[in-house]
């Protein structure tokens, strides 16, 4: 990078930094606790309920039922998947209703009613369900058109189906769920601080928006969104009301450090390369269960169960290394956006606020880290942004 803001040494910085709240913490522990087990118990369900269908013989009962009415095979997936999912939507709503709405309420993060809420559930299936078709009608006639080669165009399908998701959602989907408006004036200041900083990272951005963030949430956030031309940096209103503008110049540098360091292609290229082998075990796998269950083909929308399975059993078994890398990558761009603002003190001022604000656990279990997060522990950026400026 060709331009660095002058590093503030801690013990010259005139900020006052908060301090993690012992009582939030206690809250922030229980609060993940709760929410990996529900996760564990969406992971159980999702599999014992494949399985079912699977080995009951259900599969091949509905797809002879339906094929009573239909043989187009352009109908008859989004036909036998419907039918497959919609007693899973209606079976774990219960799990859904307390994971997506008590508990948040519980624990004083959600400020949501449950009319919004149901909105939002409503709003989601209908913007999922075309990409959902897409995507099946895509997957299904690659698997009929070439049975043998299926994993290596599909994922090439993918590659493209991510760049351009990627580039117009926050375009065309994001604005269907909250209100983007631009700074103004009220916020000017802070405006030209990250639009600077933006132009430091060599990033040209289409503007500064604040979204609606608290009708949802208490929590706090600020992202990057976009690829290209379609670059924008949003800002929560939580985050812009309860964080300082030096909090907040940190907080986007760490974002802008994803565009310096390349992330989001090379992000895209790994996961092609990681999709790519998912689906050339699922073809082996498929394959053998072809033969074993009495489907027609890979290509026969029965075995669609038995396609979840493998493909939810490898997700689950490179989770790790992709929260690996994930995380490896956030302490780059931890570090990128400490070298660029050159203000240690206040992005430890920030992480701090967002570890109270928003109920983040400072120091959880190694294995939950390993397992389960794609940022490094909130009590180890803490500490570096801390430490960073200090003289030994």
């Amino acid at each position: 990078m060709s331009e660095m803001i002058e590093t503030i040494p801690a013990s010259e910085s005139p900020y006052a930094a908060p301090t993690i709240d012992p009582e939030r913490q206690e809250k922030a522990k229980a609060y993940a606790r709760i929410r990996r087990r529900l996760w564990l118990v969406g992971v159980a369900w999702s599999g014992i309920y494949a399985f079912v269908w699977l080995f009951s013989g259900w599969t091949l009962d509905l797809k002879q039922f339906l094929m009573g009415y239909t043989t187009n095979v352009w109908l008859l997936v989004p036909l036998f998947v419907f039918g497959y999912a919609l007693p899973d939507a209606i079976l774990s709503l219960p799990l859904s209703y307390y994971r997506g709405f008590v508990l948040p309420h519980k624990y004083e993060m959600s400020t949501q009613s449950l009319k919004d809420w149901i909105v939002d559930q409503i709003k989601g299936a209908l913007v999922g369900a075309p990409l959902g078709l897409l995507f099946l009608e895509a997957l299904y006639w690659v698997l009929r058109a070439y049975p043998q080669n299926w994993w290596l165009l599909f994922t090439g399908f993918m590659l493209v189906f991510s760049v351009l998701l990627t580039n117009l959602a926050p375009i065309l989907i994001a604005p269907l769920f909250n209100k983007y408006i631009p700074l103004g004036e009220e916020h000017a200041d802070l405006e030209a601080r990250l639009l600077k900083l933006a132009e430091q990272a060599h990033t040209r951005v289409r503007g500064v928006f604040k979204f609606d963030m608290s009708r949802r949430t208490r929590a706090a956030n600020a992202a990057l969104t976009g690829i290209g031309n379609s670059h924008r940096i949003i800002l929560g209103d939580t985050l812009i009301d309860e964080f300082s503008a030096e909090e907040v110049e940190t907080i986007l540098a760490h974002e802008l450090a994803h565009q310096v360091h390349k992330d989001i292609p090379v992000g895209i290229a790994i996961s092609s390369v990681a999709t790519l082998l998912g689906f050339y075990l699922a073809n082996l796998a498929m394959g053998w269960g072809v033969a074993i269950f009495g489907f027609e083909s890979v290509a026969d929308v029965a075995a669609f169960p038995l396609l979840m399975i493998i493909l939810g059993l490898y997700n689950l078994v490179t989770m790790p290394l992709e929260n690996a890398y994930s995380r490896w990558r956030e302490r780059r761009a931890d570090q990128y956006a400490l070298e660029a603002t050159g203000n240690g003190i206040a992005y430890a001022s920030a992480l701090t606020r967002l570890a109270n604000q928003n109920l983040g656990e400072v120091e959880p279990e190694r294995w939950v880290v390993w397992l389960l997060h794609s940022h490094p522990p909130l009590g180890e950026r803490i500490k570096m942004a801390e430490d960073f400026g200090k003289v030994d």
